[in-house]
């Protein structure tokens, strides 16, 4: 079934966006034009239906924010001065706080576990694949950090 880029982006870009930002993504919104930009580039030669679309942008996301680390890894931020004036006020996090005080409390591989499979709502044989590890690890880091998170977050509210 064929797809659009605007389709995908409309259907997908919020849950892409949250994930980025649970991620702590320094410039979310910039890694999600990455990701939406090689959708559109690349979405004619997609085949599929509507969860292997998402399982193809949510790697595609999580490849560019590998790629995104390693870039900012090379070339470390230099200020020289005062920040420059943003055109528009900043995207409000929609990402709860205490969510992401709990998200930020697990291993860094537990938390990308935790994100594909829940936020980007993806299979474990998927996010078995794009993190490049066995089913069974990935199971045990999302029942460790379930754990955690059962552990870190407190039902008061």
């Amino acid at each position: 079934m064929p797809h659009s880029a605007a389709d995908a982006y409309r259907e997908l870009a919020p849950a892409v966006l949250g994930y980025l930002r649970a991620q702590r993504a320094p410039d979310p919104e910039d890694v999600l034009g990455e990701v939406f930009l090689q959708v559109a580039r690349d979405i004619g030669r997609f085949r599929g239906d509507g969860a292997a679309l998402r399982r193809w942008v949510f790697a595609i996301a999580h490849n560019r924010l590998l790629d995104d680390a390693r870039r900012r890894a090379r070339r470390p931020r230099l200020s020289d001065g005062e920040p420059p004036e943003q055109a528009a006020p900043p995207v409000p996090d929609p990402v709860d706080e205490d969510l992401l005080a709990a998200l930020d409390a697990l291993t860094p591989d537990q938390r990308q576990v935790v994100l594909l499979r829940f936020v980007a709502d993806l299979p474990l044989a998927e996010v078995a694949r794009i993190t490049k590890r066995p089913v069974g690890a990935v199971k045990a880091l999302q029942h460790r950090a379930l754990e955690n998170l059962r552990a870190g977050v407190s039902p008061s509210r």
